[in-house]
């Protein structure tokens, strides 16, 4: 068969640089992926003296779709806009009054409007009088806009553009659409309410739906007299409707300039809990009918996170009032709404007897989140999506530092090396990686930027920053961004323009290698002693995940490196900037015996590897926990991906986790337990997994018994999250006392003898379904159905799939997919399947089979993403790769294209795993 060669070729405005990679494809192929990357010497810098010059590899998005933005001849300053939705027939009709501002002569103005119907356009200069000129209406789906056409041209000058339409509540979870509800005597019911990040306020009235192009609104929502209406803004007025006095007519004040993705409205029957702050902005929590005290714990969250942030910025909250609100259908966690937050439920709501310790801190991490948002996104806003990790990296990293403001108990920047550092090192390792900032254009590209990158790296980079430049520094900076900035619009080099003249560090220079490549490095540690001294070899490299480096393209950071010792584990010795491939530091004051630590406190964003002979001086440093938890994590991590590269063994690796026999922090332990649970996944496909569950067992085993399985009365959250963990692992892996005393307990909490604590939910629901019958599974099914609580469904819902049963996992795929699911949470009751070798080949199989419906339910979401991953992360072999590729070959998921390529390179990496480890591996766990 003849293939067809074709050659990309590319250039950058001003830079003398081509590129051209040949793609073959077969003649019967439409369209084809690939990536391709453009090696490009780019001054990176010109802060201070230095001039910094340096090869990049830039990675593009896969398959970019011809995108350009709206016209800029004509631009929005305030909308007036008016809204009724009908939320019988689902339906809702509105009228807008945009005042514009024409630069130049134009006979058309083009905005962007999707599944709206346009009846009627006019337009109407200031200065000419009566005359309007009406519009002809010409709708361009494929760039979701239209264009109205006006008979003579507009001359520049003030207007107004007034447009009459109608619109769809949808069932997408995005731009007004209708979200189903049960009222407190079990009615199902109906709201309306809005999600409009990143595309879809044009779903909702024809607008100019780009962060950059900001306005005021006025807006006036027209609703049944029973319901609720909010928006961002205080209400103005509230009256009947003259024609009909069941209906009101809610006016709101006007608000301030801001992007259109940040407008909100909600129409439901809701309950709320009010506080005002320090600073006397007024806070509500709204919550279903009949729940108020669960918005409870969110409102004292927020009372104290909006003084934080006011204090940390040094700028007030620029709204009189902020409101919480928990949405039954909503596809995200939460969303930033300026004014008018909304929330998934289970981000929200906590029930003083029924929400766990790990639900707690959740909600208490996205409400910081959330808020943090109003100054930095909201107030500052990124001037397009290529800026994204602007808003969500910062406000990923600054949620801890309220956290730990609010709730020093949860040692949550220990928790921070766990889930934000851990998932950003995992996922940028893959060849099909992508930049923190990377050019965007077509909607398609920006839901698929709202990844670990953006968040996790973004977060893991601010935290990086902050520590090389110092809080003092870092919160000057922060003021002088906000203060230039606020109410416009904002790049990346602004930012650090303000953080390096804050700190006086060459910040552009260093940040520009993190946020302009994608990947990091790996630091490679050589050392000798010299006296009193012990020098230091540091040398750096990109990490790959398949331990193989990049063919094309040249890799090379500005590393913040900090040094510890054993004299004094919790303070840098020493403190350098690693900008070059290799350097050599002296560490004072370090006897031969002693450890010497890179990456103190883990807080770069890279990985370390260090000789046979220096990781021996950690192990007891390890086991008498003299060297600091982050530091054992961080160690740990490492050690393990390492070992996925296939840079050391995992038996060396396997051996050192006997180290962490008397560890007793928490976040430690879930780092290490999701490393395992990685190799566990991997060794289910050989006759050796009931060896690695008999090596579990015994590791997870003496924890366990220290904490027992009732709460100690002075213990904290850490101690509740460490009992569900360690019970966890040992019911999942058989350990028959456990499974014995769940099996006991479970019985108990369904006859409603003695109920459940809600730290020991997980845990003893878990394991009796892993190791339960069809009478388990219904009585599980029958507390589903009964349950009040949506955290309460989520927790069931998401282990049932662990059912032993393959004809009862089918049961939960179809149940899945039932009205009894609310679409959010689809996706994630289908992953729960997919504990078992059988269990993914069951997913895989429905998820093929069901793909137009579930593709249509989630298209242009990340949820599309998660179904991808959730289905084929863990295959193991080449088959399964080339089966994942060739099944979207034919399925198309503009989304989620980078995800799939993602799902396919660790499908790789695992097959390399078991062809390299597994022998080696099953031969150490059976020694043991």
């Amino acid at each position: 068969m003849s293939l067809l060669k074709v050659v990309f070729r590319f250039s950058l405005p001003n830079l003398p640089i081509s590129i051209a990679e040949p793609a073959y494809l077969k003649p019967t192929q439409s369209r084809a992926w690939f990536s391709f990357r453009a090696k490009a010497e780019v001054v990176l810098g010109t802060s201070g003296t230095n001039r910094c010059i340096r090869r990049h590899t830039y990675c593009t998005m896969p398959e970019k779709k011809e995108f350009k933005r709206l016209p800029t001849d004509v631009k929005p300053e305030n909308y007036t806009l008016r809204l009724q939705p009908d939320l019988d027939k689902f339906t809702f009709k509105g009228q807008e009054t945009i005042d514009v501002k024409v630069l130049s002569s134009t006979t058309s103005i083009t905005l962007n409007s999707e599944e709206i119907e346009i009846q009627s356009a006019c337009y109407k200069a200031a200065d000419a009088g009566d005359q309007n000129l009406k519009a002809e209406v010409k709708f361009e789906p494929e760039n979701a806009s239209v264009v109205l056409s006006f008979p003579s041209a507009l001359q520049p000058g003030s207007g107004q553009l007034c447009i009459d339409f109608t619109g769809e509540l949808n069932d997408k979870m995005k731009g007004f659409y209708r979200s189903k509800y049960s009222s407190p005597s079990g009615e199902e019911k109906y709201g309306a309410v809005t999600q409009f990040e990143a595309t879809d306020a044009r779903r909702a009235f024809p607008c100019w739906d780009e962060p950059a192009v900001k306005a005021t609104f006025d807006v006036t929502l027209v609703v049944p007299k029973n319901r609720v209406a909010l928006s961002n803004m205080p209400v103005k007025s509230e009256k009947d409707l003259p024609e009909d006095s069941t209906w009101k007519v809610v006016t709101y004040e006007r608000t301030p300039i801001m992007s259109t993705y940040l407008l909100a409205f909600v129409v439901g029957e809701y309950d709320y809990v009010e506080d005002k702050d320090s600073d006397g902005v007024l806070v509500r929590v709204y919550t279903p009918v009949g729940k108020k005290e669960q918005g409870q714990f969110a409102l004292e969250v927020a009372v104290k996170t909006l003084p934080f942030y006011n204090k940390y910025f040094q700028i007030a909250y620029p709204l009189p009032k902020i409101d919480l609100i928990a949405i039954a259908d909503f596809a995200a966690g939460a969303m930033e709404n300026w004014g008018l937050v909304t929330y998934r439920e289970t981000a929200l709501l906590i029930d003083p007897k029924n929400s766990s310790s790990k639900s707690k801190q959740w909600v208490a991490l996205v409400v910081g989140h959330e808020l943090a948002h109003q100054w930095f996104g909201n107030l500052v806003t990124m001037e397009w999506w290529t800026h994204l990790w602007l808003n969500e990296g910062f406000a990923s990293w600054i949620e801890y530092l309220c956290v730990d403001y609010c709730f020093p108990e949860f040692d949550i920047w220990t928790q921070f090396v766990n889930s934000d550092l851990g998932r950003a090192l995992e996922m940028d390792a893959l060849h099909n990686s992508h930049a923190i900032e990377i050019p965007v254009g077509h909607p398609d590209e920006v839901d698929e930027i709202f990844d670990a990158i953006s968040y996790s790296k973004g977060a893991s980079v601010i935290r990086m920053l902050h520590d090389y430049v110092g809080d003092e520094s870092f919160k000057k900076g922060m003021n002088q961004y906000l203060t230039k900035f606020k109410y416009k619009n904002a790049v990346t080099e602004d930012l650090w323009e303000s953080l390096g003249k804050a700190s006086g560090k060459p910040v552009l220079d260093v940040m520009t290698t993190w946020t302009k490549q994608m990947g990091y490095p790996v630091v490679k540690v050589s050392e000798k002693q010299e006296g009193s001294n012990r020098v230091l070899t540091l040398t750096q490299e990109k990490f790959c995940a398949d331990g193989v480096q990049e063919k094309e393209g040249s890799f090379s950071w500005m590393v913040p490196v900090s040094i510890s010792t054993a004299s004094d584990p919790k303070k840098a010795a020493v403190v350098t900037l690693l900008d070059k491939t290799s350097m050599d530091v002296t560490v004072p004051n370090v006897t031969p015996d002693q450890w010497v630590k890179v990456n103190c406190e883990s807080v770069g964003v890279y990985r370390v590897q260090y000789s046979s002979e220096t990781l021996d001086r950690f192990i007891p440093a390890i086991k008498n926990k003299t060297l600091p938890p982050r530091d054992r994590l961080g160690l740990q991590n490492d050690l393990f991906a390492l070992a996925r590269a296939g840079m050391i063994s995992t038996v060396d690796v396997l051996k050192v986790v006997g180290a962490f026999v008397n560890e007793d922090d928490y976040t430690v332990w879930s780092d290490l337990t999701g490393n395992l649970g990685q190799i566990s996944i991997l060794l289910q496909n050989t006759d050796g997994f009931e060896d690695f569950k008999t090596f579990s067992k015994k590791l997870y085993k003496p924890v366990a018994q220290s904490l027992g399985w009732d709460a100690k009365e002075s213990e904290g959250p850490l101690a509740a999250m460490l009992r569900e963990l360690a019970l966890t692992r040992l019911g999942k892996y058989g350990d028959e006392e456990t499974v014995t005393e769940a099996r006991k307990r479970f019985e108990n909490h369904v006859s409603g003898k003695v109920p459940l604590p809600a730290d020991l939910k997980g845990p003893v629901y878990l394991t009796v379904m892993v190791n339960g019958d069809e009478t388990t599974f219904n009585q599980m099914m029958k507390l589903y159905d009964e349950a009040d609580m949506q955290e309460e469904k989520v927790r069931i819902s998401r282990c049932i799939g662990s059912i032993k049963s393959d004809e009862l996992k089918k049961k939960v795929l179809d149940f899945a997919m039932s009205d009894k699911v609310r679409s959010q949470d689809t996706v994630f009751v289908i992953g729960g399947v997919t504990g078992t070798v059988q269990g993914r080949e069951l997913c895989w199989q429905f998820v093929q089979d069901k793909w137009t419906e579930l593709h249509e339910r989630y298209k242009g979401g990340f949820l599309l993403s998660r179904l991808v991953e959730v289905s084929t992360d863990n295959f193991v072999t080449e088959a399964r790769a080339k089966e994942v590729e060739k099944f979207f070959e034919t399925h198309s998921a503009p989304a989620a294209e980078r995800k799939i390529q993602q799902s396919v390179e660790n499908i790789r990496l695992n097959a390399k795993w078991m062809e390299r480890e597994s022998t080696s591996v099953l031969k150490f766990l059976r020694s043991q």
